[in-house]
Parts: structure tokens; sequence; C-alpha cells
């Protein structure tokens, strides 16, 4: 090492980074001090004396404009990595080195419901428990970004775009059904057909759309000419589900998750009965990125069940068939 990059090392105040990759998560050094219970001030203070360190522009900004420069994304990929590190060091300190403890952070889209992840994951905990785990729940935009950023060590959730950094491996398989509430004109009706339904108002997901995670109930309504009006778009499922009850339109649901409804006569399943869309959804990890003892354990072995367990042991429902309720 150079006197140079020595110096550099033992002089910079490393809280700096810190407040740098605040800043470029929030988006904004005014959102940074909201974080940080810093004020403004103080914020620009301190990237002004990394910038200064560094003998570089990390960030454009003015009182309208925020743009990360490629050297501040470079530094960004850098100091998720040191943070990643120093987030392993108690596991490499422990004395029983046969005993992973550690922490999981997760990135979920909106209820994900897996009978076969449910199981790995209590016999993950009894082989692991010192781990721990924490989840966040968003839209499957936000959760991609999550995992591509290292906020959260792996996601699971639908994708119509893989990204190039990110590693996607099928988790599940779901269908998804079109789904009333009471009140509406075809609860407790078995239609046989389309026709009843191609003008009915409407409430689905943003990304029901032929570009979008829901391509194939987007397909579906495309070649059955479902087109009424979409009265209500969501990222979560609960809020989809919650207005489809309350009568403002039908939508999709995936069936296995909305099946204790079905059973609870708040929710009346239309056509399809055979054959409905079938949407993937994925267990998404970083390529190359530096994981702790605990991050890498549970991901091997989630990756290792995943390839001993066929896709037809975890497609849901299950099995499939004639889904159509009585007529009441």
């Amino acid at each position: 090492m150079t006197q140079v990059r020595r110096r550099f090392v033992w002089e910079i105040d490393w809280n700096l980074l810190r407040t740098f990759t605040v800043i470029v998560q929030e988006g904004s050094l005014t959102a940074a001090g909201d974080k940080l219970s810093l004020s403004q001030p103080t914020i620009s203070n301190a990237l002004r004396r990394l910038e200064e360190h560094l003998v570089c522009r990390l960030i454009d900004r003015s009182s309208n404009y925020f743009r990360i420069t490629p050297a501040g994304e470079k530094l960004y990929e850098e100091c998720m990595a040191m943070f990643a590190i120093v987030a392993g060091l108690p596991e490499l300190m422990e004395k029983d080195r046969n005993h992973i403890s550690g922490h999981v952070d997760m990135a979920f889209a909106s209820h994900v419901e897996c009978p076969f992840l449910d199981a790995f994951l209590a016999d993950f905990h009894k082989t692991h428990p010192r781990i721990t785990f924490s989840t966040t729940v968003s839209s499957s935009g936000s959760a991609a970004e999550a995992v591509l950023n290292n906020e959260a060590a792996l996601g699971i959730f639908l994708t119509s775009e893989k990204l190039d950094n990110l590693e996607y491996t099928l988790l599940y398989r779901e269908h998804f059904g079109f789904f009333c509430g009471p009140g509406h004109p075809l609860f407790q009706r078995r239609i046989s057909s389309f026709d009843e339904m191609r003008r009915l108002d409407y409430v689905s997901f943003k990304t029901d759309e032929l570009s979008g995670a829901l391509a194939p109930v987007a397909t579906l309504r495309q070649q059955e000419q479902i087109r009424g009006k979409i009265v209500g778009q969501f990222t979560n499922l609960e809020e989809v589900k919650r207005l489809i009850k309350v009568g403002f339109g039908f939508g999709p649901l995936p069936i296995h998750v909305v099946a204790p409804d079905v059973e609870a006569g708040q929710l009346w399943q239309l056509p399809p009965y055979t054959n409905p869309p079938a949407v993937d959804v994925y267990l998404v990890s970083k390529r190359n990125t530096r994981r702790t003892r605990a991050q890498s354990a549970f991901l091997e072995a989630l990756l290792a069940a995943i390839e001993a367990t066929p896709i037809k042991d975890r497609t849901y429902p299950q099995p499939m068939g004639d889904l159509a309720p009585a007529e009441v």
C-alpha cells in the first residue's frame, strides 16, 4: 500500500461512507437527514468532505436535480460490500464454527404463500436456530431493487424482466382465477362462459398487462375480449382482494391463496374453471456478491431443496382439475 493510500485509510471518517450510502438509498439529502436524524447542512457537509477525500464528484445536485455520478455508483457498490463484511464479523468471531448465527434480510412480493417454502423454513430453523430473519413486503419491482442494492440477501416475487445482475430460480407456480364478491351480479352463479363478464367492471394488479408479470392473465383477458372498465389497480394483493370483496368489480387472484375466502363465502370463482393462467414466482439473488455465512447457508440450502423437489410439487393449487363451484 502506498503512503497516499495508507494515509487515506487512516484519515477518512468512516461515518461519511455510511452517510453517503443513506443519501443514495433515500434519493435526496433532505430525506437522508430525516433518516439519520441530522440536519440538511450536516448531511451536505458530510458529502462535501467525502468528495474532497476522494477528489471526485459523487452526486450532481441542485434544488431540483439529483443524480448519482458513475464514481458515486461505484462507491455505493463498494460501500454495500463493506457493510456486508462488517455484518459478518460476529460470525467470524464465533468459537463454535459448527453453529452458524447471523441475520437474513428478505424482500417479498405481497402475500407469498408457498407450502414448500414454509416446510423448508421450518426445517432450516431446526437446523440453524441461531439464524434470524426479517422480511420486507412490497411490490415486485421494489423487491428487485432491494436485492440489487444489497438491502436484502434474497427476494421472492413475480417478474417479467430479468436483470443481468440478478439470478432467478423458479420457486413455485401459482394459478390465477377470476373472482367476485357478495353483491356482484355474478356472485353464487355458475356461468359457463366469459360472455357475461366481458363488459363488467374490473379490479386488478398494476402488472396485469401483456408486458407485465401477470402477462398470462392479461393474455387471457385479451383472448376472451374482457374489456370492462378498470376501476382499481394495485401492487398489493390485499388491496385487490378488498375491492373485489366490496363489489367494485371482479378480478384475478391466486386460487390457493384465496381458498379460505371462497370457503367462507366472501369470494366466488368465475371462469375459467379449467386450465387457469399460471404465473411463476422466483427466488432472486444477486450475482457475484459477498454474503455472510448465514446468508450463504440459507440460500444454498433453499436452492438445494428446490433442485430436489419437482415443479409439480411446487405448483398450486394441487391437484388441478375442475375448480367450478356449484351454483347456490
